[in-house]
């Protein structure tokens, strides 16, 4: 009696055991190829951030073709380390964590906001310019305060985005110029949004729908330059 022939095979990442000859194993080679361009179609990056209003910004920026991953949703949940004294190192140290720890490709980002009169601060420490509690509101009132009695109000905001990729990192930024006005104004947005007026607009980030401050942000810059960088990638 002839057996019949069984052959193992690794494509993309699967591995089939399949048998050879007939309808059979060309269905099986034809539904393998099928996974294959699903998996090259939808490229899964896990952006190393635990801050849904950043998922939430970030993902409405990135094409349909790439689908980001959370920190919860594979399984890091502890908060990663921040200890770099320059917004490009922070992104790093995160982009860094997730890759050595967990081996996915990833990005992270870090933002500050530097204003001119306070020779750039709160810059790294945007985050906690108040404290370790890490309140928005908090940070807003001492840096108003701090500036009440200053004439230059301009400031930018920057986003530096980390890239690990296919075992090489880039990076990627975007500033966004503006002024630090004297009270808070708008309910949407996160952070520093409330007190800060983009050049060329009357609105606080604050004031924008999250569409019209995407297109002129500093997070939208920076996400812009690392999707073009990707989609160059998979060509």
């Amino acid at each position: 009696m002839q057996l019949p022939l069984h052959r193992t095979t690794q494509k993309c990442g699967y591995t089939f055991t399949l048998k050879v000859g007939g309808s059979t194993s060309t269905f099986c080679f034809l539904y393998i190829s099928y996974l294959c361009f699903l998996k090259s179609f939808f490229m899964k990056l896990v952006f190393a951030s635990n801050n849904k209003n950043k998922i939430q910004e970030i993902q409405a920026l990135v094409p349909n073709t790439f689908q980001i991953l959370s920190l919860e949703e594979i399984g890091c949940t502890e908060d990663i380390p921040e200890t770099a004294d320059t917004i490009e190192g922070n992104a790093i140290l995160k982009a860094n964590y997730v890759t050595e720890k967990y081996g996915y490709d990833c990005f992270a980002d870090d933002t500050g906001l530097e204003v001119e009169a306070l020779n750039g601060a709160p810059g790294v420490y945007s985050a906690r310019y108040a404290g370790e509690q890490k309140d928005a509101n908090d940070n807003m009132d001492k840096l108003l305060s701090e500036l009440k009695d200053k004439s230059n109000r301009n400031a930018n905001f920057k986003t530096v985005i980390a890239l690990n990729l296919n075992g090489n990192q880039n990076l990627f930024t975007g500033i966004i110029n503006g002024k630090i006005i004297e009270k808070k104004i708008g309910t949407n947005g996160f952070g520093y949004d409330p007190i800060f007026v983009a050049d060329g607009y009357s609105k606080t980030f604050a004031e924008l729908t999250m569409e019209e401050k995407s297109i002129i942000s500093h997070r939208g810059i920076a996400v812009k330059e690392l999707i073009l960088f990707l989609q160059k990638q998979n060509q």
